[in-house]
């Protein structure tokens, strides 16, 4: 009769077997998908890693760590000064007020003759060795040639200064910039040095400045592959901290077939390692 209550031994048996009827009902939906899947043929599902320099549907490579969105460098979600984005320009007038309460906050007199003039100085000086964030360092690839070659073109020993970010104090050394053109299609080798140039006028970490310069040159030109190999001296491990002047830090960065073949990435470092022995 509907109104007698069940025993606690049937209660439980009907419980498995509604558990029973959707543990088949979520099997047959998931063979169902895997069916569609297969018969929509090969391709990449939603949220499946590519392999980096595998061909986009439109041909174009993607470097890794790069947005598919909007193609802006992106290093383990860490803030990017641009990569293409928006541009920003220096706050002089900030820039002066704010030094202005440094020096009152180290006990110094920011009026006194030897200071007065110290927080304009920096303002404009801001403008200078910050120049990078008011540019797309990109955009000095776009113009490209087409030659007949396909070889190693490296460009070494490029100077750079840069300052880092979480002290606010120089770096300085040499970047190598190394790549092979695909398909002939090259670029002036005053251009590489423009996107060094670029990516370092700005508050920077080396590590990701490598990748940066890395990832401009494989989006701009396409290549088979990109290498970049950057050594510098921190002022904030030589004045401070630390306090062991003449440490230097290498880093490098390989997309494309430098990082697929051992080949090609030993080729182009003992090179790289020859120019910076000069």
């Amino acid at each position: 009769m509907s109104g007698k209550p069940k025993a606690k031994g049937e209660a439980k048996i009907e419980v498995k077997a509604k558990d029973a009827a959707k543990a088949e009902g979520a099997a047959k939906e998931t063979g169902a998908a895997r069916a569609a899947a297969k018969a929509a043929g090969p391709g990449q599902s939603e949220g499946e890693a590519r392999p980096y320099g595998e061909a986009r549907p439109d041909g174009e490579s993607q470097a890794d760590g790069e947005s598919q969105a909007d193609g802006e460098y992106q290093a383990d979600g860490e803030y990017q000064a641009d990569g293409g984005g928006e541009s920003r320009q220096i706050d002089e007038a900030k820039v002066r007020e704010a030094v202005t309460l440094f020096l009152r906050a180290i006990g110094e007199d920011p009026e006194r003759p030897g200071l007065a003039e110290t927080p304009g100085r920096v303002a404009r000086m801001a403008k200078e060795i910050f120049a990078g964030l008011a540019i797309d360092p990109q955009k000095h690839l776009e113009r490209v040639f087409a030659e007949n070659h396909e070889e190693l073109v490296l460009v070494g020993n490029i100077p750079l200064y840069s300052f880092c970010e979480h002290h606010l104090l120089p770096f300085f050394g040499k970047a190598h910039v190394a790549y092979i053109p695909h398909k002939g299609m090259i670029t002036g080798l005053s251009k590489l040095a423009r996107v060094v140039e670029g990516y370092s006028r700005r508050p920077q970490l080396q590590e990701r400045l490598t990748g940066q310069i890395a990832d401009a040159v494989m989006r701009s030109l396409k290549p088979y592959g990109v290498m970049v190999v950057i050594e510098a001296e921190h002022m904030c491990m030589t004045i401070r901290g630390v306090n062991k002047p003449g440490a230097k830090t290498l880093t490098s960065a390989t997309r494309g077939i430098f990082r697929r073949d051992a080949a090609a990435r030993a080729e182009a470092l003992s090179l790289i390692m020859k120019e910076a022995t000069h």
